[in-house]
């Protein structure tokens, strides 16, 4: 059997600690697929002294992960520290100029310097393995970078963060708010303490940027993503939604068209017998629709620390079977001397349509004035109904609830605005796309 394949760990943190336990635990099974041993030899976290669970002492412990990165006695720096910038940027650079392969979990630091980074490891002859980076344990880095190599890709979408599908999940079970969702779901572990990058669609964009420059060949743009949270869903959008026969999902869609790639993020209607609609809970699906293949779609678990590290062990175990002297596959499936700028799209009609809930003031003149405002900006709509607030008072507010053909963004913004100023409209205007069953 071949010399060992020797394993850094920086960070460990719940993702660490569970890689360090399934490496110890499957060293036999792991040495018999791969050919050789897998062996940690070297660990760095910020904490020394804390208990994690698992028995370090046999590796050799390192203060600084950039030092780890240039003097440890390791063959692959596995970085599980997360943020896009240092020490995460710096320990990742380091071991590439210093000739070692490198796998991360990290969606942020990619999604930044995802394009510089595969330039180094095609420069040194080293491995960028990120399958942890995007939804958790499910394999779908792999399936675009090597299985569906010689497909034609058009859209990629899915559901990516794990959070927000919870809290929408428990909205439209359970018929609570988004604000006891949230909670519940920060009790269990599902949310950090501070939310916003995953409720305001930030983590979700960073993992579609990855997903695009992997499915169309470009440059990553992370920058270039229209994202909008899911913060603002009310119980009685979910109510409206379920309705008219669709459920609320936050997707990452990424797809190729005449004029460019288009990438948003954002809270869809899908309809509720489409098999997006029915990944419940923290898990993560991602569609793949291609020329050659049609529709693949794949989901499980997108984030917990099994899941992760089963991600890792997998990016590993393919480092330990590469063989020296073999011409190793770019990091982001094309060259990064062959990746296209990335070019925007332009805005074009989304085919969907648009959800758009008001709540007005009951009086005369209101339903006229919509529909001239929503004709003045061309938009026509498949139907218009008035749902009563108080079925008891009847000059309480109501809530009016339009369904419009397909349509561009900017038309339904500007109509929404106009008739905001109206005077009529109580509370926020609430806009949600819709994703017909040909586009799901």
């Amino acid at each position: 059997m071949e010399n060992a394949l020797r394993i850094g760990i920086a960070g460990l943190g719940t993702v660490g600690t569970s890689l360090v336990r399934l490496l110890e635990e499957r060293k036999s099974l792991l040495a018999n697929i791969c050919g050789r041993p897998i062996e940690i030899v070297a660990v760095t976290a910020r904490d020394r002294t804390r208990d994690r669970g698992v028995d370090l002492t046999d590796f050799q412990w390192f203060d600084d992960p950039v030092k780890m990165a240039s003097d440890a006695p390791v063959d692959v720096m596995v970085e599980l520290m997360g943020g896009a910038d240092d020490p995460a940027l710096s320990t990742v650079e380091t071991a590439l100029r210093a000739g070692r392969h490198v796998v991360t979990a990290n969606k942020a630091l990619l999604a930044r310097h995802g394009v510089e980074l595969a330039r180094l490891a095609e420069e040194h002859g080293v491995l960028l393995n990120f399958e942890a980076s995007v939804a958790g344990g499910i394999p779908v880095i792999k399936a675009m970078r090597e299985s569906l190599t010689g497909n034609r890709i058009t859209r990629v979408f899915g559901i990516l963060n794990g959070t927000c599908n919870y809290i929408l999940t428990r909205m439209q079970r359970e018929g609570l708010s988004f604000a006891a969702c949230l909670k519940e779901a920060q009790r269990l572990g599902y949310a950090e303490a501070d939310p916003t990058f995953d409720i305001g669609g930030h983590d979700t964009a960073h993992k579609l940027a990855i997903l695009t420059s992997l499915a169309f060949g470009t440059e990553i743009a992370a920058d270039d993503i229209y994202v909008e949270g899911i913060s603002n869903i009310t119980i009685e959008d979910i109510r409206a939604a379920a309705d008219l026969g669709y459920r609320i999902k936050l997707l990452g869609v990424a797809q190729r068209t005449d004029s460019g790639i288009e990438q948003r993020v954002h809270p869809t209607m899908v309809p509720t017998n489409s098999e997006i609609a029915q990944v419940d809970g923290v898990t993560n699906a991602v569609a793949i629709e291609s020329d050659v293949l049609g529709e693949l779609m794949l989901s499980g678990p997108g984030a917990g620390g099994d899941a992760t590290a089963s991600a890792v062990m997998g990016d590993i175990a393919d480092i330990a079977k590469s063989r020296p002297g073999i011409q190793h596959g770019p990091a982001l499936g094309t060259p990064v001397a062959k990746l296209a700028p990335y070019k925007r799209a332009r805005m074009r009609s989304h085919e969907g349509g648009y959800f758009i809930r008001l709540t007005v003031e009951d009086r005369a003149g209101v339903f006229a004035s919509i529909a001239t405002r929503m004709a003045e900006n061309r938009i026509s709509l498949e139907s218009i109904v008035q749902r009563s607030v108080d079925h008891v008072v009847s000059d309480k507010p109501q809530t009016v609830i339009l369904v419009t053909h397909a349509t561009t963004e900017a038309a339904v913004r500007t109509a929404v605005s106009a008739i905001n100023r109206e005077g009529y409209v109580v509370g926020k205007p609430q806009v949600i796309r819709i994703e017909r069953p040909k586009a799901i």
